[in-house]
């Protein structure tokens, strides 16, 4: 139960922290955060949560990375669903004080509540197929990043870093695609406060995001094993 506990505090964090930044703080330009802001937020909430529970267990935070994971062999079948639970529930913990904390400014409108999306729901208009290709390569080099970091042939100590700036760069190139998921839990959370039109294309952040992490898991393992 600890490891599911940290599962849901850290993905509590994440939501909270990521997407927090995108509804409270880049609402306002002259806070200067921007996409640039928002994408260090993601990755600070991962980097500072894989040093506070990577050792108990294992700092997933996403569904995509434990099924990546469990792919390649790193990671229990009989831990899987749990997590993802875990993952899920926090994540829609967070949203939901996300949403209250937001509701306590004059004139809030909840609009995209910085949900993902793909076509008039894109932050740049970009299509279904290219919301699906970018979403699978992103997840794929975060899996690739993640399993090399945590190799044990990798330096001890400094994964949390390279996993944090691996997510900060895959916000910044795809926040404008598809206001960046690569993690179904996150886009659950939010999407459930969004509405019917977020709640209509989650499909596309379940699926792609876990096919994403499967082949760049696999990739990393092909690669290791040679």
């Amino acid at each position: 139960m600890k490891k599911y506990a940290a599962e849901f505090v850290g993905t509590f964090w994440l939501v909270l922290g990521g997407c927090g930044s995108a509804v409270l703080a880049a609402a306002f330009p002259e806070l200067g955060i921007g996409l640039a802001g928002v994408s260090l937020a993601f990755g600070l909430t991962v980097l500072t949560m894989a040093y506070a529970i990577g050792h108990i267990s294992g700092c997933h935070l996403n569904p995509a990375v434990s099924i990546g994971l469990f792919a390649a062999g790193r990671f229990e079948s009989k831990e899987l669903v749990p997590y993802i639970v875990a993952q899920i529930l926090g994540g829609i913990a967070a949203a939901g004080i996300l949403c209250l904390i937001a509701s306590g400014k004059p004139g809030f409108e909840l609009g995209g509540f910085a949900s993902n999306g793909y076509g008039e729901f894109s932050p740049g208009g970009y299509s279904l197929l290219a919301a699906l290709v970018c979403e699978i390569a992103m997840t794929a080099v975060f899996l690739f990043v993640i399993m090399g970091s945590t190799s044990r042939k990798a330096p001890p100590g400094f994964a949390p870093i390279a996993i944090g700036l691996c997510l900060t760069l895959i916000h910044l190139v795809s926040i404008p695609v598809t206001n960046t998921s690569v993690n179904p839990a996150r886009s659950t959370a939010v999407a459930f406060f969004a509405g019917s039109d977020a709640l209509a294309q989650l499909w596309l952040f379940w699926v792609a995001p876990i096919v994403g992490g499967v082949l760049g898991a696999l990739a990393y393992k092909a690669i290791e094993k040679e």
